[in-house]
């Protein structure tokens, strides 16, 4: 485990922003860190508001897309809402449709089947619209390349209007109106939304036009920050706030269908992170398992009754997939020591019967044991598909770009993609998957970072700083929960291995004789002879408070110790 500390801000802007926040100098530097250099950029993170969000209308084409929507209305088309089976896909789907629907009856919706139809707008799909009489397709998270299929639309006298937030490529859709923050031409200030965000502008631009207000859009908001917590988008600008009034919702009084995924759960009240292991692989489960419809019928079932016989077989499907992706991990580790790869620079592994659904949660299992770029295929039809996952600061996506020759198709970012390929060219690939990445991957990005915000000591931590912390929520990229390194720690003589074969570590900790604080290493077990007989030691950790029997204490969560 490597730790590196972030580099020092500048003094000048640290000191500055403590003077005139009326807070400490590791405070400000934090929030520097973070982007946070003014008075007012500090107010908009520390008190977001409904009213800093940016007006819809400043997205290209939103004023055509309206228009279109409004016209589709006034002349009783049917309209169908088409999106993908992932999560950002199945809550924009919900979002719009639900929505629409408040107001206009004639709207349907669709998810293409994982399997069948594959990832994006499908002919399938357009087919369906086609067959049912509907003459506007809004598609949400998807149709940004597809441009033939929205000529193909075209012909069938269907019109597009496209929702996506992925990278262009050179050319655009023929559709309607275009909505995508990532669109060079697109001067919207805030280009991080994930689809459903997207969606979200949508409402929001058609709210507007109907003299609805935002409160007006509240209940939509759990929606959003579920996306946004799934697609592990930034938790910056208008994320942030989407996500805590979403956030917000949930806690308070969200949808039936969450209301019923949520209920069994312990927590009163739910973080970012409880949305994004606790709800997020739930709504996935379904496209993985069965088929996404499920999914949007959870969300926008307005019966509790029903929402719950709706839950409860999707929480079934995720047992499956548990079950599936625990048992495929073990058989691709097993392959991986038979064949004597454990010291390469990248995992490849294939076997027929694997769950084409769960390969992408298996290639990011595999890069927790063997940290390195991993591709996972299975059978799909007469070709193999895979999932493929990256560790920090190296590109997938341009190794793939790089062995493009042996690969039917491809695409993705720079941490996860998906390929296809035919079997006879397996072999050839893997070799040139490995060769390119170990000669362009820097030795150092094999072995797992923990990014240190700043050194401190145990003397800093006090209640000021545990308040202002928890202001810093809702965690997530670009504004993770800050992690703090200190030097020098005794235990007090509790460390022990706790939990199944002890593998978690608990300590009590304290500096030079400095207050001592309780402290635990969820898998750190191993470290136990590290700490004993109060030998000194380094840590890196997040400060967390800790609620047992009504008392709430401060609690060090170990990442590592040295």
């Amino acid at each position: 485990m490597r730790w590196t500390l972030k580099p020092k801000p500048s003094s000048e802007k640290v000191k500055a922003l403590a003077t005139e926040l009326k807070v400490d100098e590791l405070v400000a530097t934090l929030l520097v860190q973070r982007g946070i250099e003014t008075y007012e950029a500090a107010r908009q993170f520390f008190r977001p508001s409904l009213e800093d969000l940016h007006d819809p209308y400043l997205m290209k084409d939103m004023d055509k897309a309206v228009n279109r929507i409004e016209n589709a209305i006034a002349s009783g088309e049917n309209i169908l809402v088409f999106g993908d089976y992932d999560v950002d896909g199945t809550t924009a789907v919900s979002l719009v449709s639900s929505y629409l629907k408040s107001y206009y009856p004639d709207v349907a919706t669709y998810i293409p089947d994982r399997y069948d139809e594959g990832y994006g707008i499908s002919y399938k799909g357009i087919d369906y619209a086609d067959d049912n009489g509907c003459s506007l397709i809004i598609a949400l998270d998807c149709g940004i390349k597809s441009i033939e299929h929205v000529a193909y639309a075209k012909n069938k006298n269907i019109d597009f209007i496209i929702c996506d937030h992925h990278r262009p490529g050179e050319f655009l859709p023929e559709a309607v109106a275009v909505l995508d923050p990532k669109r060079e031409d697109c001067s919207y200030p805030y280009d991080e939304l994930c689809g459903c965000g997207v969606g979200f502008k949508l409402i929001q631009a058609l709210a507007q036009n109907r003299n609805q207000t935002i409160e007006d859009l509240l209940p939509y908001l759990d929606l959003v920050a579920t996306a946004i917590a799934a697609d592990i988008v930034p938790i910056t600008g208008e994320n942030r706030t989407l996500a805590k009034f979403g956030l917000e919702v949930i806690n308070s009084n969200p949808r039936p269908g969450i209301k019923a995924l949520i209920q069994n759960v312990k927590k009163k009240v739910l973080t970012i992170t409880d949305v994004v292991f606790i709800i997020a692989p739930r709504i996935n489960a379904a496209g993985r398992i069965k088929h996404g419809n499920e999914a949007v019928a959870l969300l926008t079932e307005y019966d509790l009754d029903q929402a719950e016989i709706f839950a409860s077989e999707i929480e079934q499907h995720n047992s499956d997939r548990k079950d599936l992706d625990k048992q495929i991990t073990t058989e691709a580790l097993d392959q991986i020591e038979i064949n004597q790869e454990a010291e390469k620079f990248t995992t490849v592994v294939y076997d027929k019967s694997w769950h084409k659904g769960v390969i992408g949660i298996v290639a990011s299992r595999l890069t927790e044991t063997y940290y390195r770029p991993t591709v996972v295929f299975t059978k799909s039809g007469d070709k193999l598909a895979a999932s493929a996952r990256s560790v920090k600061d190296f590109d997938i996506y341009n190794a793939l770009e790089a062995c493009s020759e042996h690969l039917e198709q491809f695409g993705g970012h720079m941490y996860a993609a998906g390929m296809t390929l035919k079997e006879e060219n397996y072999a050839a690939f893997k070799e040139a998957f490995e060769r390119v990445v170990g000669e362009t991957i820097h030795p150092d990005l094999l072995t797992p970072e923990i990014s240190v915000d700043a050194e401190i000591n145990l003397t800093d931590i006090n209640e000021k700083l545990i308040r202002i912390l928890n202001q810093f929520e809702p965690f997530g990229p670009q504004n993770m929960t800050p992690v703090f390194m200190s030097k020098g720690l005794k235990d007090s003589g509790y460390a022990k291995g706790i939990g199944a074969d002890e593998a978690h570590l608990k300590l009590f900790v304290k500096q030079n004789g400095s207050q001592g604080f309780g402290a635990i290493g969820f898998g750190l077990g191993k470290k136990v002879d590290l700490v004993k007989n109060q030998n000194p030691f380094d840590a890196v950790y997040c400060i967390d408070e800790n609620e047992f029997n009504g008392n709430v204490t401060v609690q060090l969560r170990l990442k590592d110790l040295r």
